[in-house]
Order: C-alpha cells, then structure tokens, then sequence
C-alpha cells in the first residue's frame, strides 16, 4: 500500500491520527482550562506513566486546546543537566514580551518584566537574546531562594495574564528530571497562584514516581493536582486506535490481523504505532491481512530494537546493565530487589546505590517499597532477545 498515504505516526510525542481511550483526561484538561479563563478554581495536572503511553502527545494536545481558548503556553522539557530557572527564563520573557502588546496589561505586564530581569540576576541565569530592557526590582524575586523568587514571579505572570484577559498554562515533560527543590518550589507558586485566583495552570507529565516526589515535596500538592494515570490502552481502544486511522484513508483491516497486532502491543500506544505502521507498509492491497504480519513484526521489533529500547540501554554503565539484565532473569516484572541482589550474588545493601542510580536515569521505578519496575514496557524481552543467552 501507499507509503504516502501511511497515517500512523511512530516516533517520541508525534502525534498519532487517534487519541483513542484518552477522552476523559482531554476532557477534564480542558473543563479546567475553560473554568480558570471565568475565575474559577481548578487544580493542574500532572500525567503519570511509563515511557511509550502517550504522556508528551497529550501535553501537545493539552497545550493546543489551551492555545485555542486563547491561553498564552510555555512548553518545557526537564533535561537531566539543566537548571528549571534557565529553562523558565527565555519562556516566560516570550510570554512577557507578547503580552506587552495587550493595551490593558502594559503596567501589568512591566511589573512582571522588572521581575523577571531581579530573578535573572537573582539566579545568575545567562539571558543570551533573551536580555530584559527594563530595570530590575529590588526586593521582587530576588532573594536568591528558588521557593520564594519563583512564586513572587508567577505571580507577577499571573496578574499580567488576566490584565490582558486571558491565562497562562506552562506544560513540563519529563518532571521526574527537577530537584526536589524544583518541583517543591513549582508547586508552592502554583499554591499560592491558586489563592489568588491568577490564571494560571500547570501540566506536567512524568514517570509514576512524580505522585509521590510531589508529595514529599510537599504535602498538600495531592489537593492540588490531579494525577492521572496515562497507562496501556484497554483491547477496544487499542483496536480502535489501529481501525480508524486505516478506514480514514479508505482501506480495511481484517479482524485477526487487528487481534495479533493488539496482542503483539499490549496496547502501548508507541507501539502500537509501529505495528501500525508496518503493517500497512508490508501488505500489498486492502483489506491488510494476516499475511504481511510476520515481516511487519520483524520490521517492527528491528526498529524499536535499535532505537527505542537501544537508546536507553546505553545510557547505562556495564554495572548498571547487569543489574536490569538480572530483572529481566526473573522474567515479567516487577521485582523484588531482594531477588535480584540473589540473582547477582551481591547483598541488597551493597546494590543501593546501584540501583538508585538507574532510578534516576529513568529506566527503572519502585512501585511499592522493596519492589522495582522497569519504566519501558517490555523491555525485559528486548534484553532477553539481546542481552540473556540462555
């Protein structure tokens, strides 16, 4: 069939043709956005899952229907090597700088302004082209205390935005990457924002630990986000997410062809994606039938192979890969780490840090205490097929 015409879209946040079984979270994202914008409260968002479910497609959805209500946006992916002050700087002058042009909220707009060049020198950020031609304000953001100074500034925002008549929402992926000084500072702002009753809404998205690095941080931030579960797609929505696309562009799939492909994916929309893709790439004619599953299949798991699953694999030192080599030993998680401290012979003291290690490069959570999950689903079988020579 036509690889022009292939209307599934593989690859880290693209975005698939259907956001099947994602309805209610889309649904409750924009209730909040719409409430905020007339003055009533509602609480942010943080989205939590493993890799691969969708979390960086719904904040790009996210981020479109805010943009739609009229919401200026900032986008920010957390890196691991990068401070959340020189990621918020050049965002919040790009928002700064567009609501200048608001007639209502140009005095609103230079307080903000003024604070944001206090916070720069405050925290010693490189402006680059993003320098503030305004005057600092003394005593505004720039204590040099994160949790004080990023309040005084979002506020600041806030208070600019609904002078102009409108809100700001800021999207950060990859939450589990900030300080715990960071998300603690974030989420006393977006308290204090709440008081205030400033349009202003955050929407994160993160690996499953963020609800309780949220909580650790600080108490009270379960009263103030909703912490949806972004998981595995259920059997119809996974079929679903394949079949609409397909009859969209005026072809079919025959029904076992549908069954092994979600069966194959265990609904995971990034895979589901691939399989899509391939599926359509290696029949020849519609109706797609089971004939072209096999060379779909090895095409498929070819490409996640060498890039999604590589890619994190080698993130990780020789230490490090014995450690989920000996996970995946004891086959579908998750895992106690008393047992694979057995599997590799050493004592569960002695593999603390370890493993604290590989928790902070992403590839791995604790579900419950004592217990360890691999974050990428079924990578256990990418390493059994690459890694563990039985």
């Amino acid at each position: 069939m036509d690889p022009v015409r292939n209307p599934f879209a593989p690859g880290a946040g693209s975005q698939p043709p259907e956001l099947a079984g994602r309805e209610d979270i889309v649904r409750s994202a924009d209730t909040a956005l719409q409430r905020i914008l007339i003055g009533k409260p509602a609480q942010s968002q943080m989205l939590l899952g493993l890799r691969g479910v969708g979390k960086t497609v719904l904040l790009n959805k996210i981020e479109q229907i805010a943009e739609e209500h009229g919401y200026f946006t900032s986008f920010i992916e957390a890196p691991e090597d990068r401070k959340l002050v020189d990621l918020l700087y050049p965002k919040i002058h790009q928002v700064l700088r567009k609501l200048s042009l608001v007639e209502a909220a140009k005095a609103a707009t230079h307080g903000a302004l003024r604070a944001l060049r206090s916070f720069a020198g405050a925290f010693k950020i490189s402006v680059g082209d993003f320098e503030v031609s305004v005057d600092p304000d003394p005593g505004v953001a720039d204590s040099g205390n994160l949790e004080y100074d990023i309040t005084e500034l979002f506020l600041k925002v806030g208070e600019a935005a609904k002078a102009a008549g409108t809100g700001w929402t800021l999207l950060i992926d990859e939450v589990q990457y900030l300080e715990a000084e960071e998300l603690g500072a974030l989420i006393v702002a977006i308290h204090r924002i709440n008081q205030k009753a400033l349009p202003v809404l955050l929407f994160g998205a993160g690996l499953p630990a963020i609800a309780a690095l949220s909580g650790d941080a600080k108490s009270y931030a379960e009263r103030l986000f909703i912490f949806p579960k972004i998981d595995a797609l259920s059997a119809a929505d996974a079929a679903n997410a394949i079949l609409q696309p397909i009859e969209e562009e005026g072809e079919s799939i025959d029904t076992d062809t549908l069954d092994r492909i979600v069966l194959f994916t265990k609904g995971y929309p990034y895979f589901l994606q691939e399989w899509g893709y391939q599926v359509w790439n290696a029949s020849e004619q519609s109706p797609i039938s089971v004939d072209c599953i096999e060379a779909a299949q090895a095409e498929a798991l070819r490409r996640l192979d060498e890039g999604f699953f590589k890619v994190r694999i080698d993130r990780l030192t020789p230490k490090e890969k014995e450690y989920v080599i000996a996970m995946a030993r004891l086959g579908v998680g998750p895992y106690r780490s008393s047992d694979v401290a057995d599997v590799l012979g050493e004592k569960l003291t002695t593999l603390g840090p370890r493993r604290a290690q590989i928790i902070a490069k992403g590839m791995i959570y604790s579900p419950a205490h004592g217990d360890i999950a691999f974050t990428v689903p079924m990578f256990d079988e990418y390493l059994k097929r690459h890694w563990i020579l039985e």
